[in-house]
């Protein structure tokens, strides 16, 4: 299979000025790559900085390997785990000073045909992030009922005519399974009203997106992994995410705001500590990819960062289980 030796990081300038900068960033702490991906980010926070050292995450094991390769250089600062993101506060017992999570699909799965992630070239209907389990994205659209497909495709990917998609995947398996991206990205298009095609992007978007998400269950380990994230992260850490469409958006925004506001009611005389915020804001709102960037980097187009420091250790009335 052929990969990039290279990809863009997105927004790395601004991830390796936040990370980099946390107070807790000293002695035997590390910083995790929840998201490892190609290793563009943890590149560029092992050369910014001599201390720090990086534990990279990922359930992918060819993005590992092009990691492992990527990284060898930095020697023992470096260290790769085969795991998801969920598992972030079983990887180490050491501090973690800093978490660094880049959601969605990384430039390997987009870039490698066969593992069925684009709708721009023909494929196997895969999109498994870890292909050696699981259910395929074929076995999805095969085996659901049109009810169910109908749920995902208009909850995970925001489609207004996902009972027309819905039906139309049913229609089709009928004759024959369904098995390759661009025979289901044809049927998408056709199932959608043509005045719509002419508008919003490829068609076959949202669908993709919402069988990816539904294929990983990536929202649901999203939000499994948020707290437990910031419950592993030391006091002075830090934790940047970037989301690429709203639903990682808004599950990190909920979190990250739970951690910022008093739990209470806001005109109480005093404060309890176990209704103190321990988190302080690092983005006053979601920061976007500047012109040039998205110039250089179509995928950075839809990013949206935000930053967190943790002030005090999380009471364990506000834990979440």
């Amino acid at each position: 299979m052929a990969t990039p030796v290279r990809h863009i990081p997105v927004l790395q300038r601004q991830c390796v000025e936040l990370l980099c900068a946390a107070p807790a960033l000293a002695g035997n702490s590390v910083i995790i790559d929840a998201t490892l991906g190609l290793g563009g980010h943890s590149e560029a926070l092992l050369q910014a900085n001599r201390a720090v050292r990086v534990i990279g995450i990922d359930r992918d094991v060819q993005a590992l390997a092009a990691a492992r390769s990527r990284l060898a250089p930095f020697g023992s600062r470096f260290h790769a785990v085969h795991a998801t993101y969920d598992e972030i506060d079983q990887v180490t017992q050491e501090p973690i000073a800093g978490i660094l999570m880049d959601l969605g699909v990384s430039s390997l799965q987009l870039d490698a045909i066969e593992r069925g992630f684009s709708y721009a070239r023909p494929a196997p209907l895969d999109m498994r992030m870890d292909p050696t389990e699981g259910m395929s994205a074929a076995e999805l659209v095969n085996t659901a009922s049109e009810g169910e497909l109908t749920r995902i495709i208009r909850r995970y990917g925001e489609e207004r005519f996902a009972r027309n998609i819905a039906a139309a995947i049913v229609r089709a398996r009928q004759r024959a399974p369904l098995d390759n991206t661009a025979e289901l990205a044809d049927l998408i298009r056709q199932a959608i009203p043509a005045p719509a095609r002419r508008r919003g992007g490829n068609p076959a978007k949202r669908t993709f997106q919402a069988l990816r998400i539904a294929v990983n269950d990536e929202l649901t380990i999203l939000e499994t992994t948020l707290p437990r994230a910031l419950d592993a992260l030391s006091v002075g850490g830090r934790m940047v995410v970037m989301s690429y469409h709203s639903l990682e958006d808004r599950l990190t925004k909920q979190a990250f705001s739970a951690g910022i506001e008093i739990a209470g009611p806001p005109d109480m005389p005093v404060v309890h500590p176990s209704a103190q915020p321990y988190l302080r804001a690092l983005t006053r709102k979601a920061v976007k990819a500047d012109a040039l960037e998205v110039a250089a980097n179509p995928r950075a187009a839809s990013v949206r960062l935000r930053a967190v420091e943790k002030i005090r250790s999380i009471p364990p009335a506000r834990r979440s289980s």
